[in-house]
């Protein structure tokens, strides 16, 4: 058997960094997957990318070289293409005479020095380095958004044609980027990058003295690049071209939509938005992915027990539930997740957004519009004459909102809506303050559900925290979860960002049960209704959090971020 492996599979079982029959199967599955042995062995965590380096080195008597120490400015870009490198996992390093130097991780992949070297013309001399290091730099060399520049200095830039609407491709694509404009490209690569990312928003922001693009990954803005501060408007004029906006007036803020192609069968949509600061416009784009909506319930985050509560009262003939949180907590996609589940032939659901941020198929969206009077009330009561099952309002901003989304949990309907309140709570107090009267809210709510998003750990790299149990216990956590806990500590590797990689959802789910009824009936505070929410077992978010940390899903640093005592 261990004669069917190549050389490298054999050399890494003799060294017993895998077995044989790990070796066999991973040969066959990256062969099904049209991938090298190495690039599987890594991507699946079944070799440390520095044992196979070393091993190969010696395998096949080549000198290891190291990534990090190498130096981009000299990379020749332009003599293989981006395509090229991703598909061969290789990279050229330097071109001496006619011979060029190319990174490859296994010295076997001799495709890659044949299809490269039919492309150049050049001779190849292949290195050998670290997989991990050369997933890291193909991704460098492929991702040259913030070189776009590169060939413009400030007196050249008024000759530059940036808002030509043609180089937008018919279908919304982004086009090849070949004879556009060095801003147009630019844009494009940076919406690209963006969503390669996996980014929630894009920032373009002028400053007196400077110009920077930053993204929103994760939670926690970056920057991405910092382009001449002289291409500002004419970014600003570009952006506001593909969102169909007026170029003239940069006076007032101005809400858009550019729909983006990026194959046949995905397209991805940004809200855009434009702000009139002291230095020029800034403008954020909100990353709205359809797949983000169709996650799965499974995929959010709740405990089991929260999932089951949420389960439970989407199958309710009538009633309401609410989930809360700030801007960017993922009430969004917590409220699709739940229309997804209800989303049936049987059911008419209607929506009212500002604005509707993903299209649902099935599902009836409405974007409110209040400079015609299409506000949320407006809305709500239009659809009481549509013959509704489910209906779900983007936010409860005021009391005829709330006294008309009462009404119709009242009268045979399952409302579903958000708030921006900090608890479950929270959510009650603030909606007596509005005006509700708290027999409506106490016979009408079933559920309400609070959130927070926080970043995940890397699975790759995070590492056990050593803190003592009393220091655990101050932060909240139970003498019995302290005492079983496994806390971890971001480190950061190469396929992280700073030791996180995703996010995961905490949630205080409280279902409205008599005892917390009459509460609310009485026009109790929030301190009344918490004390009741963990005399029945609902944990708070802080405790939901520190469950999270506890099963080492994501660090106690995470959690003391997005939560409180």
């Amino acid at each position: 058997m261990t004669m069917s492996l190549g050389g490298l599979a054999r050399r890494l079982v003799s060294e017993g960094a895998i077995s044989e029959e790990e070796a066999i199967n991973a040969s066959k599955e990256a062969a099904k997957e049209k991938k090298g042995l190495v690039p599987y062995l890594v991507e699946n965590d079944l070799v440390n990318s520095a044992k196979i380096a070393t091993v190969a080195a010696d395998e096949f008597g080549s000198p290891l070289f190291d990534l990090d120490a190498y130096d981009f400015e000299v990379y020749p870009r332009e003599l293989v293409a981006n395509n090229l490198i991703v598909a061969h996992h290789a990279i050229p390093l330097v071109k001496r005479g006619t011979r060029l130097f190319i990174a490859v991780s296994d010295p076997t992949n001799l495709v890659a020095i044949d299809e490269i070297k039919f492309h150049t013309g050049l001779s190849i001399e292949a290195v050998l380095v670290d997989e991990a290091k050369l997933q890291t730099a193909i991704e460098r060399a492929t991702d040259d958004a913030s070189d776009a520049f590169d060939n413009f200095d400030e007196e050249g830039l008024d000759d530059l044609d940036v808002v030509d609407t043609k180089k937008q491709d018919d279908d919304g694509g982004v086009g090849d980027g070949t004879d556009d404009a060095p801003v147009v490209r630019f844009i494009n690569q940076m919406l690209l990058t963006a969503i390669k990312k996996g980014a929630s928003d894009l920032h373009f922001e002028p400053y007196e003295k400077s110009y920077r693009v930053r993204f929103r990954i994760d939670g926690v803005l970056q920057t991405a690049a910092k382009p001449p501060i002289g291409l500002g408007p004419k970014m600003a004029a570009r952006l506001k071209v593909m969102s169909n906006l007026d170029i003239s007036e940069r006076r007032v803020p101005q809400d858009g939509r550019i729909k983006l192609k990026i194959s046949k069968t995905k397209a991805i949509d940004f809200r855009v938005n434009t702000l009139p600061t002291l230095f020029g416009e800034k403008i954020v784009m909100r990353i709205l992915d359809p797949s983000s909506a169709k996650m799965g319930i499974d995929a959010l985050g709740y405990e089991e027990i929260q999932k089951e509560l949420y389960l439970d009262c989407l199958e309710k003939p009538q009633g309401m539930i609410l989930v809360t949180g700030p801007t960017g907590s993922g009430k969004t996609v917590s409220l699709y997740t739940g229309l997804n589940i209800l989303n049936r032939e049987g059911i008419n659901i209607s929506t009212a957004e500002d604005p509707v941020e993903i299209n649902l198929e099935g599902i009836n969206q409405v974007n409110v519009n209040n400079k015609v009077g299409l506000d949320f009330a407006a809305a709500l009561r239009s659809f009481l004459r549509q013959d509704p099952d489910i209906i779900m309002v983007g936010e409860i901003r005021d009391l005829e909102t709330a006294s008309i989304a009462i009404k119709a949990a009242q009268t045979g309907h399952m409302v579903m809506s958000t708030l921006h309140t900090n608890s479950a709570a929270e959510t009650l107090t603030r909606m007596m303050n509005m005006g509700v009267p708290s027999f409506n809210l106490a016979t009408t709510i079933n559920l309400i559900i609070a959130q927070r998003l926080a970043r995940r750990l890397c699975s790759k790299c995070k590492k056990p925290a050593d803190i003592p149990k009393d220091v655990l216990e101050k932060e909240g956590f139970s003498p019995e979860l302290a005492a079983k806990a496994t806390i971890f500590s971001p480190v950061g590797c190469d396929s992280c960002n700073k030791g996180y990689k995703g996010r995961v959802g905490i949630y205080e789910v409280v279902r409205i049960t008599p005892p917390i009824s009459k509460i609310i009936m009485e026009e109790g505070n929030a301190i009344d209704l918490n004390k009741e929410f963990e005399k029945q077992g609902f944990n708070s978010l802080r405790k939901s959090g520190l469950v999270k940390a506890a099963s080492g899903v994501t660090s106690l640093e995470e959690i003391n971020r997005v939560t409180t005592e």
